[in-house]
């Protein structure tokens, strides 16, 4: 459990609850699930105390839910947002992806979120989570820094506090969203390798237990994105109808927009990994079928020319006692020519048709001999 109180440009870390909210700010509580269950009417009776809302049950059992999906809800007293977010440690440094094994790095990491719920009141806002997030802890640590760094320029957003307690959510929110986008990177890289190994015909592809499981993490990746989409959507049109001076100019819609915008890049992203990889997989299918077709022709074109030597073989294979050719000297010999001529037409029929031809690699051009 942790409070923060933010009044008159800084912000400080509270050791316990206040007795009263500031008059010209705000004040944070960021609750575990474990602390809400070790006393279920502490958050309901610390909110009340302090801004005289009562959260309804509904609500707080919603925030209990380690499964629930984004959601968005509002009562004419408060908000209530529930955000799922990655969960710690599912996006890897490069470092360390580039330090695992080959075979390792085909398998598809499986991605794990967890729920925030955010209670959003005029003068204060309360954070539920399962669990530890980075994402709130930096957040955290960037409002203590900027009580340490003052109103320097120089160190950015570092020195700006957020106003308003909608606008700590959506920074929250932000960071959030920024980290579904460090995905890009290592779902991309596995999947390229995927596509590679189904285009490779120099071995057969035989992960299919893992491509199949990572089109389904792509496909919760894309169900997860649209949730989240769809519960900043209904927050964003609360808040156009209850403020309807703020489609003109608002930094708080411009930075709402700019979180569902990123959000709309990460769901965009993950279908175009699922398009490519169902491209991937009928190019493969594809290419085997063209390669078993040329085989086919191939040995069709040989049973072919090995049809007419066949039936002369079996003419002068059959036991009559007078046949042409039978008791001539040369014979055998002019079957022979005869049977190796009707071969050599045959096969030069079938070469010209380019039905025996083997296929030939491109030629490089001469002015990338150059450039190697």
């Amino acid at each position: 459990m942790n409070w923060i109180e933010v009044q008159a440009g800084r912000a400080q870390e509270l050791d316990a609850a206040p007795s009263a909210l500031p008059a010209d700010g705000y004040v944070w509580l960021d609750l575990l699930h474990e602390d809400s269950a070790a006393d279920p009417e502490f958050l309901p009776g610390i909110v009340q105390r302090l801004t005289g809302v009562r959260l309804f049950d509904l609500h707080l059992q919603d925030a209990m839910n380690p499964q629930h999906p984004s959601f968005f809800d509002s009562t004419n007293d408060y908000q209530m947002l529930v955000f799922r977010k990655l969960s710690t440690g599912e996006v890897q440094p490069l470092e360390e992806r580039r330090a695992m094994a080959a075979d390792q790095r085909r398998l598809l990491q499986e991605i794990v979120t967890r729920p925030i719920t955010f209670f959003l009141l005029e003068r204060m806002l309360v954070t539920v989570r399962q669990g530890p997030s980075k994402s709130i802890d930096s957040v955290r640590q960037r409002m203590l820094d900027a009580r340490r760094y003052g109103n320097d320029p120089s160190m950015g957003d570092r020195s700006r506090l957020p106003l308003r307690a909608g606008e700590l959510m959506l920074r929250m929110l932000n960071v959030m969203v920024d980290r579904y986008l460090e995905l890009r990177e290592p779902l991309s890289d596995r999947l390229d390798r995927w596509q590679r190994d189904l285009l490779d015909p120099r071995r057969p592809f035989s992960n299919w237990s893992a491509l199949l499981e990572g089109r389904m993490e792509l496909r919760k990746l894309e169900n997860l994105c649209e949730g989240q989409y769809d519960a900043l959507t209904e927050m964003r049109d609360e808040y156009l109808e209850q403020t309807p001076e703020a489609s003109v100019s608002d930094a708080y819609l411009v930075r709402l927009t700019d979180v569902m915008e990123h959000i709309q890049r990460v769901l965009h992203h993950a279908r175009r990994l699922e398009s490519s990889v169902e491209s991937a997989v009928q190019l493969h299918f594809s290419a085997n079928s063209h390669l078993t077709n040329t085989v086919v022709r191939k040995l069709t074109a040989i049973a072919a020319i090995f049809a007419p030597l066949t039936l002369i073989t079996g003419i002068f294979g059959m036991n009559f006692r007078h046949m042409p050719l039978l008791d001539d000297l040369d014979g055998f010999w002019i079957t022979a020519g005869t049977m190796a001529t009707v071969a050599i037409i045959m096969l030069l029929y079938f070469w010209t048709r380019r039905i025996l031809e083997r296929p030939r690699a491109p030629r490089t051009p001469r002015w990338l001999h150059w450039m190697r």
